[in-house]
């Protein structure tokens, strides 16, 4: 149950019925209606701003419309007032039966209390990391790889139908350059010294095995053949050698995907020339010279034909081009054909996770989606920006042109799973971010994965030494639901429960934002609230979950502090971290 959203169908209704008497026009729209915790606890546990949102359709004072709305509220059940303020918000204060009565409905819900269908079923394809296969993944590959999971795990909770998708940039001259370094290190397995990495080619030694897995397979059938001879199925070779090592290192992080898309299948099918046919339909497609890019000197530029779409139309600073003068396709051409097919497999809404230095890169794509889909399909891209990894306070320094840089599985290897993921969450994915190796695994308040998890533990914590005191209480599910919540009064208590309750409002507006870094702001307000409550029941005997001689009280406790692991542990799993039992 969320709470909110019963209390704004109660507006809809209110508003309705108004209308029927004629206190207020009739049709008036609640789209932007809000209905939240006041930002001062002391003004009730509900606030609207429908007063001030319906001032204008109405053509009435907000203080007029507010008052006539709160005389409405004051009647429903569970209220206990409901007062107006400023200019017409309306703050209503619940009666405390209402307030206990919601932990029953979170025990009820399990984990999933806050989930809901408010995605309709929409399919969503959710596509990140999309690396070239060239190599491991690197910390630099970590934050989108992290975020575009937890989102797609947080579209899912509020009932989105999500596809997760890799798209494999195999068709790029990058492969090309793989496929000579593989076949150098092919050589290097042979026996032939090949001396310093030439410029310009990958120098990294993971490419070591591979060309010694090249080795084994082919002998020296390709040591004095010509590139033309070898480079296509080297090709193919070392991609589907660096697909393994990138799927590895993936799991590492507990990330999967349910599509891996190939971009040379765009090449191979014709899709590309399918697309740009759609887009030639439309009178989109034209041959043309594009302009020098700012800033180039003539001389350094020549001017040709090109065959270009008209991404001006939709609002791009240039038109771009997808074919070249030589007749070759661009790389645009494919993200085309590749958004297009997105598009015929019945995808309503599509996201891309891409790195930072791909921001000039959006509005051309944004353009040509809304040419395909004549405006029809949401597509939204989130840049994330890179990590600054710190040890001691001091960056990280990494080459990659030497090949050594700091890989995903460094990191998981040193700090764990958890950790990696719970800190790559912490901050909106286009916010830059400190990762010090330090502090991310100090037990600490300040670190906030351990401060979370610590909070779930420490549930579990109070059942095992339960059975020290009362070893026969039944603390089953269905014995939590028969607890007695009246006997849960005490101001931190009913705090802790407040925050509960806004989970599935809070979810729900993650889930819109497509920001899952809320969920861990949340869990780590939720956690500070119950550290709170054990720490007051170390001051304060009365307040202890655990009441010798009360097995009532203790009973209630327990349902509240369960209940407020299961709200743990669902916001953990969207983030992909586990909620531990001890620590």
């Amino acid at each position: 149950m969320n709470i909110f959203d019963a209390y704004f169908n109660a507006l809809k209704t209110i508003v309705s019925d108004l209308g029927d008497s004629n206190k207020l026009p009739k049709g008036l729209e609640l789209e932007n209606v809000t209905i939240e915790p006041p930002r001062d606890a002391s003004h009730g546990d509900i606030s609207t701003n429908i007063a001030m949102v319906l001032t204008r359709q109405a053509r009435m004072k907000p203080r007029d419309i507010a008052e006539l709305i709160a005389d409405r509220l004051k009647l429903m059940d569970g209220v206990e007032k409901v007062d107006v303020a400023g200019p017409g918000f309306i703050n209503i204060t619940l009666q405390q039966k209402i307030i206990q009565t919601q932990v029953t409905n979170i025990l009820r819900a399990g984990k999933d209390y806050g989930r809901s269908e408010i995605g309709r079923h929409d399919k969503v394809n959710v596509e990140y990391v999309s690396v070239n296969p060239t190599g491991p993944l690197h910390v630099g590959h970590c934050r989108g790889a992290i975020f575009g999971d937890a989102l797609a795990s947080l579209l899912s909770f509020v009932g989105y139908d999500v596809t997760r998708e890799y798209y494999i940039n195999d068709a790029g001259g990058q492969i090309d350059v793989l496929a000579r370094s593989a076949y150098l290190r092919y050589r290097e397995a042979l026996g032939v010294d090949i001396g310093e990495i030439p410029e310009g080619l990958y120098p990294g030694d993971y490419l070591i095995p591979v060309g010694q897995a090249l080795a084994d397979k082919y002998g020296d059938r390709w040591l004095k053949a010509d590139e033309s001879e070898w480079l296509k199925d080297i090709r193919q070779f070392a991609t589907d050698a660096m697909m393994v090592m990138i799927r590895a290192d993936l799991e590492t992080l507990s990330i999967e995907h349910d599509v891996f898309f190939s971009e040379t299948t765009l090449h191979e099918s014709g899709k590309i020339q399918t697309a740009l046919d759609k887009l030639a339909d439309k009178g989109l497609i034209y041959t043309g010279i594009l302009e020098a890019p700012k800033g180039t000197r003539p001389d350094d530029w020549e001017e040709r034909p090109q065959t270009l779409f008209k991404s001006t139309d939709f609002g791009d600073d240039v038109d771009r081009a997808v074919k070249k003068s030589d007749g070759s396709w661009t790389y645009f051409a494919a993200d085309v054909a590749y958004h297009y097919d997105k598009m015929e497999r019945g995808f309503s809404h599509l996201i891309d996770v891409w790195g930072a230095d791909h921001g000039g890169y959006v509005k051309r794509v944004e353009s040509v989606i809304e040419a395909l889909s004549d405006g029809k399909i949401d597509f939204d891209v989130r840049l994330c920006q890179m990590v600054k990894l710190l040890r001691d306070g001091k960056p990280v320094k990494m080459s990659k042109r030497s090949g050594a840089f700091i890989t995903m599985r460094d990191i998981v290897n040193e700090v764990g799973k958890d950790v990696v993921r719970f800190i790559m969450l912490t901050r909106k994915n286009d916010a830059s971010l400190e990762f010090d190796f330090a502090r991310v695994t100090e037990q600490s308040k300040d670190n906030p994965v351990f401060y979370v998890q610590y909070a779930h533990a420490r549930v579990y914590s109070v059942f095992r030494k339960l059975l020290g005191i009362y070893p026969d209480m039944d603390v089953s599910a269905a014995a939590l639901l028969t607890a007695d919540m009246s006997l849960l009064k005490d101001e931190s208590e009913l705090a802790l429960i407040k925050n509960m309750m806004n989970w599935p409002r809070f979810v729900e507006s993650a889930a819109f934002a497509r920001e899952p870094h809320r969920i861990s702001y949340f869990l780590y307000e939720l956690a500070s609230e119950f550290h709170g409550l054990w720490n007051k029941g170390n001051d304060h005997l009365d307040l202890r979950f655990i009441i010798e001689d009360d097995r009532d009280t203790t009973l209630s406790r327990l349902a509240l502090i369960t209940a407020t692991a299961n709200i743990i542990a669902a916001g953990l799993d969207i983030l992909g971290v586990e909620p531990v039992k001890e620590m």
